[in-house]
């Protein structure tokens, strides 16, 4: 679909940086509209934006196919903004030198001002002399194009900040968007003030992506997935809204991975809203099918993306054969499912969405997909959702990931698998932690450096079987000092160093209900004990793994987290912990009750 370029938006051209989409996410937080484009935009379609920022990113300005943009954007006379590999390309193009530096500057770093008068005017109004700021740069600014002075530095870098005030053309070296840096966001708000931008909010956002979807669509159809979860949701009832029902078919998978009543939850709630055109498809044997003799983790998502698109094409050709001409696929697609999978330039790819298997990803190249949550992480959906007049409960339900249980379910073919194999002593010994623990036979997916990790978790156990201080310092800990592993889980079930086996398997029915139904007890106690909306995501994780043969274990990730990025493991009170241990333990074959206390990074969100 093309972007379309709304006047008065302030403009981040990404040049790669895993942090471009939080750029645009922090300004609109200043109130100001904020578009995310290619770094090779054309000058000339720019014009009528009130400014730019320039965003970091992976490479070296002299490398080989490193991203450059059009040298004409600072011939426009707005405010422009370089960040990082920005400020880079920004000297380099603008006649200056850019240069390997002689120290690495990664994570947290000293600044100081360079002059105080610029705490009082421009980009560094309202700061102190000196704060502390996010580097991970390894080039830097040795001599500054003609009209910039030095504005800030550091113990390794000289030109930690530039200025050209009567051009109003900035650059900072370190990474204002990131909460790491003291007095970014009002770094931030101060350029926005040297813009002319229209004005960001819900309303207004939701005005122009009525717009959006009028012109992407033309006069075609959409024929929508929805999968129950917040994303589909309020993309479905978004396009309702904008298209009308004669022109949006909703299409409602029961996959069999889905939770407990879910299925009648997500029907009632859209008759009460009046909506209607939701077609309920059956389709739970056609995926565990589909999933026999599937373990690895990423052939499980694709399996299911591919199943979700055989089941569409079937039910469209069979019901709505009108439609098979002229329409479009509909999906609830936001930000965070396409930077995991490496959907921007130059991002790694994290795990595979459904949503972006690469037939669906053929089809976004066609232009024959319409997403229009794409650019939103998970709190402006919600706040979306609720400027349609979505019930609130409908909007703040817990997120659940699209291939469902598939992906909360993991399996292993043998215990001679390699990729399960425990790791060697040697780990142990790099530990060197007093706590009794136990290394897990099987590995989950993690974030690293920006970068995918498949590595094992470790178990640590008490006699309280309550994590205390100690416990959740080392979930910070061990992944720092050890990389063998990305997280970090407390025994809740038991309080002696166990002996695990593993219990081969693929998903089945019974797996599918053992997991339904521990769940269905996490979200009872969660609403009785009215902690829904303070806890961000729940997921609920069933382990091949026992202390006797045939035995599988829980594993329990609730999350504290606004947009998905990034998240905190979540501290449960101590009584909930015992009643959610207790009832979990009464499942048959559950053989133990794990607590996640894993950020992310390094453990993602989900362990698949």
């Amino acid at each position: 679909m093309r972007k379309y370029i709304r006047k008065g938006s302030i403009v981040i051209l990404d040049f790669g940086g895993q942090y471009a989409h939080l750029i645009g996410r922090r300004i609109r937080e200043c109130g100001a509209f904020s578009q995310i484009l290619p770094p090779q935009t054309r000058a000339g379609a720019l014009n009528g934006v009130a400014g730019i920022i320039l965003s970091g990113g992976p490479q070296s300005v002299y490398d080989k196919g490193a991203p450059h943009g059009d040298p004409k954007i600072f011939e426009l006379g707005i405010p422009i903004l370089g960040i990082c590999y920005g400020l880079q390309w920004m000297t380099k193009v603008l006649g200056g030198d850019v240069k390997a530096g002689k120290t690495k500057e990664y994570g947290k770093t000293r600044i100081q001002i360079s002059d105080f008068r610029f705490q009082i005017s421009a980009l560094f109004r309202n700061l102190s002399e000196q704060f502390t700021v996010w580097m991970s740069h390894g080039d830097e600014v040795v001599r500054m194009p003609y009209g910039f002075v030095q504005a800030a530095t550091s113990d390794a870098c000289v030109n930690a900040a530039i200025v050209d005030e009567e051009r109003r053309i900035f650059g900072v070296q370190f990474h204002p968007e990131v909460t790491h840096t003291e007095y970014g966001m009002q770094i931030l708000k101060n350029f926005v003030g040297f813009c002319d931008a229209a004005p960001w909010s819900v309303k207004s956002f939701h005005l122009w992506i009525r717009e959006q979807v009028r012109k992407d669509a033309g006069d075609k159809s959409v024929f929508m997935l929805v999968s129950g979860g917040v994303d589909s949701t309020v993309a479905f009832a978004l396009l309702n809204e904008v298209l009308g029902r004669d022109r949006v078919q909703g299409l409602l998978i029961d996959t069999g991975l889905m939770r407990k009543g879910e299925i009648s939850e997500v029907q009632s709630a859209f008759k009460k809203l009046g909506i209607i055109n939701l077609h309920i498809e059956d389709a739970c044997d056609e995926f565990l099918s589909a999933l026999e003799n599937v373990y690895d983790p990423e052939e499980k998502r694709k399996m299911i993306g591919k199943t979700f698109l055989n089941v569409q094409h079937r039910v469209l050709t069979t019901h709505y054969s009108l439609l098979t001409t002229n329409y479009l696929l509909g999906q609830g697609t936001i930000y965070p499912d396409t930077i995991e999978t490496g959907g921007t330039a130059h991002a790694d790819h994290i795990k595979t969405h459904h949503n972006r298997i690469p037939e669906v990803q053929s089809m976004i190249d066609r232009g024959e997909v319409i997403e229009p949550l794409k650019d939103l992480y998970k709190d402006e959906v919600r706040r979306l959702g609720e400027e349609l007049g979505l019930p609130h409960e409908l909007v703040w339900r817990h997120p659940f990931p699209g291939p469902g249980l598939g992906v909360r379910i993991l399996c292993v073919e043998d215990v001679a698998d390699l990729k399960f194999q425990i790791p060697s002593t040697k780990f142990q010994e790099n530990l060197k932690i007093q706590v009794p623990n136990t290394i897990l036979p099987v590995k989950s997916v993690g974030v690293q450096g920006d970068s995918r990790t498949y590595k094992h978790a470790i178990v640590l156990f008490s006699d309280s079987k309550l994590p205390d201080e100690e416990h959740w310092r080392l979930a910070t800990e061990i992944p720092n000092r050890c990389p063998e592993f990305n997280r970090v889980l407390f025994c809740l079930s038991h309080s002696a160093h166990l002996e695990f086996v593993l219990t081969p398997g693929y998903i089945t029915r019974e797996q599918t209900r053992l997991l339904r139904s521990a769940d269905a007890i996490i979200n009872e106690e969660m609403h009785a004990a009215d902690l829904c909306e303070k806890i961000w995501q729940f997921p609920v994780v069933l382990l091949p793994i026992g202390v006797k043969t045939g035995g599988q274990s829980i594993v329990l990730r609730p999350v504290e987290s606004t947009e998905a990025m990034t998240a905190n493991a979540a501290r449960l009170p101590e009584d909930i912990l015992h009643h959610m241990t207790e009832r979990l333990m009464a499942l048959p074959d559950i053989d133990a009750v794990f607590y996640d206390l894993t950020s992310k990074p390094p453990a993602t969100i989900e362990w698949e």
